[in-house]
C-alpha cells in the first residue's frame, strides 16, 4: 500500500458514521450491527467496555470486560480513536475482529431511568 492510499483511507474515515471513544461517557451504551452479529457495548471506565453478543456470546460469555483497540479496514491499519465506524471492522482488546459494521446506535446514559 502506498502512502497516498493510506492518506486517502484516513481522510475517508473522517466522513463515515462513527462513534469516537472521547465522546462516550461512563454508562453510555452502543449497539453495533455487523454483517454477522450484533454487539452491545457499554462504556464502563478508563476506556474499558462491557461487551455482550456476537463472538462473545458464541464463546459462551454473557458479557466480557475489555478494551477496544479501534476499527480497521481489514488489515493492519487501525483507527484507534473510535469505538465503531460504518464499513470498518471493530477490533477488541483480545484481538478479535468483527465483520464489517453496518449500523451503529448510541443510547446516552441520561436516557436510562
Amino acid at each position: 500500500m502506498d502512502g497516498g492510499s493510506l492518506e486517502r483511507m484516513v481522510q475517508n474515515a473522517e466522513s463515515i458514521p462513527q462513534v469516537r471513544k472521547c465522546d462516550l461517557h461512563e454508562g453510555d451504551l452502543v449497539y453495533v450491527k455487523t454483517y454477522n452479529s450484533v454487539y452491545s457495548i457499554r462504556s464502563v471506565r478508563d476506556r474499558f467496555f462491557k461487551i455482550s453478543g456476537g463472538w462473545f456470546a458464541k464463546k459462551g460469555f454473557r458479557s466480557a470486560l475489555t478494551k477496544i483497540n479501534g476499527c480497521t479496514w481489514g488489515g493492519s491499519v487501525i483507527k484507534t480513536d473510535i469505538v465503531a465506524g460504518c464499513g470498518l471492522s471493530l477490533e477488541f482488546g483480545n484481538r478479535v475482529c468483527t465483520s464489517a459494521i453496518q449500523k451503529i446506535f448510541v443510547l446516552r446514559r441520561e436516557c436510562f431511568n
